[in-house]
């Protein structure tokens, strides 16, 4: 199957041997809960690498958590522009995929462009949105806050300012701050953002 040209541009695109001649009625591997899905390089905080094992039972339960809160449903379109080696890029490719959802993915150039990833989001209509605080504050610095408006905005991986938490929750639909080191499998709390708080939690 060929890459999109957008994918390939680019990029030198490499054939894996063993994908070559595979049966596609192939019977697919019994997966178990106990299996690897993934392993993720961190520092965490510590400064020192090290791998962390991601299994199939962490990260299904993670999903199953996040689909109850904040929430995702089969009409939802998750706008993804977040890097594979970002532990938070598996609830915007998994998440969807178990719900019935949609996912829009934001290429490079969406990605470092502020600009253009607001129009991706509005020719796509989205509805949910994660990122970092970093992020939104630059999308408040180009002034299209319109854009925020339908979005269920789950903003996490740094701290999140109480200026620019009161700030974005008068203009989306939903604000979320999330925190969880990559050892508890992305996200481990949760707080929806009421407007009220003298803190972020």
């Amino acid at each position: 199957v060929a890459l999109p040209a957008g994918l390939a541009d680019g990029r030198a695109v490499l054939t894996l041997p063993e994908l070559q001649g595979v049966d596609a009625h192939a019977t697919l591997p019994d997966v178990h809960p106990d299996d690897l899905a993934y392993v993720l390089y961190t520092s965490g905080s510590t400064g020192e690498p090290k791998g962390v094992r991601i299994l199939h039972r962490n990260l299904v339960n993670f999903l199953c958590s996040m689909r109850e809160a904040p929430g995702c449903a089969r009409d939802d379109v998750l706008c993804s522009a977040t890097t594979l080696s970002f532990d938070i890029a598996a609830l915007e490719l998994y998440l969807p995929l178990i719900c019935g959802a949609q996912v829009v993915i934001a290429d490079d150039a969406e990605h470092r462009d502020p600009e253009a990833l607001c129009r991706l989001i509005e020719r796509h209509r989205c509805t949910m949105f994660q990122t970092t605080p970093s992020l939104m504050a630059l999308l408040q610095e180009v002034g299209r806050t319109q854009v925020l408006a339908p979005l269920r905005l789950l903003v996490g991986g740094e701290a999140l300012p109480l200026p620019l938490a009161r700030t974005l929750h008068g203009q989306c639909r939903e604000l979320w701050n999330m925190y969880g080191p990559t050892e508890t499998t992305v996200w481990s709390s949760l707080h929806r953002i009421d407007g009220g708080e003298n803190a972020v939690p």
